[in-house]
Parts: structure tokens; sequence; C-alpha cells
């Protein structure tokens, strides 16, 4: 049956979240606009509702493009196939792989939530104002590649899970929980008190990054490209370690060192699998 869906467009929340409203049928929940072949094609695999696809017409197809028209049939959601430049419009932008969705909004979990669900040892990243969705796009889905139990995220002055860090997460966002937080210092406290080691990763720490024992629970604690960690965050870490730079460049990037670490993690507890750790 063919619907007419009347959407806005979606806008970004105070917490860097995509909020919009419903199609004005008693339905108020949020919509967020997914683009790219990979951050579809995820979402529609992890079981996330979509009012309706866009592709651009003319798409050539391929193995991703034939299975999310696969998927949509299967569960019923209108594919509509429209002139590449709308594709651009609704993304915002032109690398959208010709491809859109519509789908329900998820709400950020909270992190009594995200820990209850965490597997022993715990792994859980958090981010400490990162505000390139492209970096968060890139730490989220090296989390997901080393079985990480999920994100931690404050509120403010920070990069949220918008369309734009789910492309760049090749659509990992739909995998990896991320919880938000409005003061990431007593977050650190909490996960403290859980017994979960908080350590914190900077150019200046004294302890290299291949000489802490990550076997344990811990919370990695990831700093702004440039300015790194706040004070008050380093000053809450039970530890904080550096990786050994021997180039001219004086730092990485915050997806790249995140990802060395989180590697590190992954190297040390024998790769295992986020379902394997504690059965």
């Amino acid at each position: 049956m063919l619907a007419t869906l009347c959407l806005m467009l979606p806008r970004t929340g105070a917490d860097g979240w995509l909020t919009g409203r419903g199609d004005g049928v008693g339905d108020t929940r949020s919509v967020d606009i997914l683009y790219g072949r990979n951050p579809v094609l995820e979402a529609l695999r992890a079981g996330r509702a979509a009012r309706k696809l866009v592709i651009a017409s003319g798409t050539a197809a391929d193995s991703r493009i034939d299975e999310i028209r696969a998927l949509a049939e299967e569960r019923g959601i209108p594919v509509e196939e429209s002139p590449r430049r709308r594709l651009d419009d609704i993304s915002h932008t032109e690398h959208h792989q010709g491809v859109a969705g519509y789908f329900h909004g998820r709400a950020p979990l909270t992190l009594d939530e995200l820990m209850a669900q965490a597997r022993l040892p715990q792994l859980v990243v958090v981010l400490d104002g990162i505000q390139d969705p492209q970096n968060l796009g890139a730490i989220i889905r090296t989390a997901d590649a080393v079985g990480a139990d999920g994100i931690v995220l404050p509120r403010h002055r920070a990069a949220g899970v918008t369309a734009a860090a789910a492309k760049a997460s090749a659509g990992a966002t739909e995998h990896v929980p991320v919880a938000v937080v409005t003061n990431l210092v007593q977050a650190l406290e909490q996960m403290q008190a859980a017994g979960i080691w908080v350590v914190g990763l900077a150019a200046d720490g004294p302890t290299r990054y291949d000489g802490f024992d990550f076997t344990i629970p811990v919370a990695l604690v990831v700093g702004a490209e440039g300015e790194g960690m706040r004070s008050l965050t380093r000053r809450h870490c039970d530890a904080v370690v550096s990786l050994p730079l021997a180039g001219r460049v004086s730092s990485l990037n915050a997806g790249a060192a995140a990802a060395v670490l989180l590697y590190e993690v992954a190297r040390q507890r024998g790769f295992a699998t986020r379902e394997a750790r504690d059965a």
C-alpha cells in the first residue's frame, strides 16, 4: 500500500543528537535521516524501524544496494526512486552514495543502562570533548571492531551521533551502545565505584600504553584533538597512558590514537569477542 509521508527534516538538538517530529498521525517519535550504503544497510540489519528509503535513480546495483532493497521489501518499507539532487537535499551532502533512509530515532542510553549490559571485564570508551563527527564515527567503528561495551559522551560541547558520524562509522553506530551524560566527572566516579579503572590517554602520560594491564575492567578516556582531556577529567583518572611518537608530527588525531589504544586492550585480552568475555 502506498502512503504519503509528511516528514520534517531532522534538526540537531542541544546534545548533538538528531531530533525531528513525527508524521502527524499520533506518532511523536523522532526521525533520523541516515545516508550512505553502509549506515542504511546496518540500520536495517539491526532491525531499526524505517518509514521509507530513497534511492537515487540510476544508482548502480551492488551487493549492499541489493540487500537494502531486499530487506525493505521483506519488512514492507517503501522505497522511492528520486533524482540524485533530491538525495543531495535530503542528506545535505553529495556523499550519500545514492541512498538515504528515514528511520525512527533512538534516544541515547543512560550510564546505568550501558553498565547493566556491559560484559566482564568491561571495556568502555569515554570521549571528553570530541567535536568532530568524523573522529567520533571512526572511534565508534573501532569500538565495534574490538567488541567494546559502549561509548560515553558528554551532553554538551561534544559531537553527537548524527548522520555524519554514522556515515564515518560505516554503520557501526547501529551496533555500539552510546550513553550521554550531563556530568562527565560524575560518570567517571560512578564507573570507578563499580570497580572500573579509568585510564586516560595523553601525550605526556607517564605510562606507555603497552605497559598497562588492560585485562582488568577499564574505561578509556580520549580527549579532544589538540586540547586533550580537560584537567578536571584527568584528575579523576586512575592512570594516564601515552603513545610513543618517533616522527616529526607531535600527535595523532583522536580517532587514530583511540584505535591504537583499543587494539592494545583487545590484544591483551586475546581478541575475545564481547559475547565470549563473560560466557
